[in-house]
């Protein structure tokens, strides 16, 4: 039975994307709906999100691919007209330009008391043990910080694989990973030290390099395993 056609102006108010984006905020809609949004209305039997979900198959769904799709790639797909790919492509091109003005901001790495002062306001405090990666790249510049797991008052686990995932999307070339320790003692324990070799091993494994582990509490306290040579 073929599949039948209803544009989404005739779709349940709380379903289009427009509508969500006002109820919700931009931040609630999926990739396909921000894009049906750029595109503005779809063909007389494709809407815009299906155009959507177009575009994001063309880049294998990822973000990343997504803005380097040219004209004519985008040209190809049915429905997608000169008007729709100009949008499209001025859209691609404000975001690569946000994250190279993100990037002038971003701190410069250059030894360890750096890197203490974002990781401590993150963890230092909790009184639960967090684990927490900051991104950076050839230059030196934190990419991104991410909180990558909590844990009890006595631990926490961090997956290398998870952190060498987002290393990979953000385009890391380093790394600086920290936890905090609750009892206040900073000191790593025989854990910390394994969990450490694993990720720096790891890591070099896909050329990316594991500058630091920082171990924090509270009072601005700091261990630094590469300041001690443990790394």
């Amino acid at each position: 039975m073929a599949k039948t056609y209803v544009p989404i102006k005739d779709w349940p108010e709380d379903e289009r994307p427009r509508e969500r984006l006002l109820r919700l905020g931009v931040a609630a809609l999926s990739d396909a709906e921000l894009l049906a949004i750029l595109l503005g209305t779809g063909t007389k039997d494709t809407s815009a999100i299906e155009l959507a979900y177009k575009i994001l198959h063309l880049a294998s769904g990822n973000l990343f691919e997504l803005g380097k799709l040219n004209m004519n790639l985008l040209m190809d797909i049915p429905g997608i007209g000169q008007a729709k790919a100009m949008t499209l492509l001025a859209a691609f091109e404000l975001g690569k330009r946000r994250q190279y003005t993100d990037a002038l901001d971003k701190p410069i790495i250059g030894h360890s008391r750096a890197a203490a002062d974002i990781i401590i306001p993150l963890i230092g405090d909790l009184p639960y043990e967090a684990f927490c990666v900051l991104y950076i790249n050839q230059g030196n510049r934190v990419i991104q910080h991410e909180l990558i797991s909590k844990g009890g008052i006595t631990g926490t686990v961090a997956d290398t694989r998870i952190i060498l995932q987002q290393a990979l999307m953000c385009h890391a070339t380093q790394l600086i990973v920290g936890h905090n320790h609750p009892s206040g003692n900073i000191q790593p324990s025989v854990a910390d030290r394994r969990l450490t070799e694993k990720l720096k091993n790891a890591a070099s494994y896909m050329d990316i390099t594991l500058l630091d582990h920082l171990i924090v509490s509270g009072g601005g306290k700091y261990f630094s395993m590469n300041d001690a040579g443990m790394i």
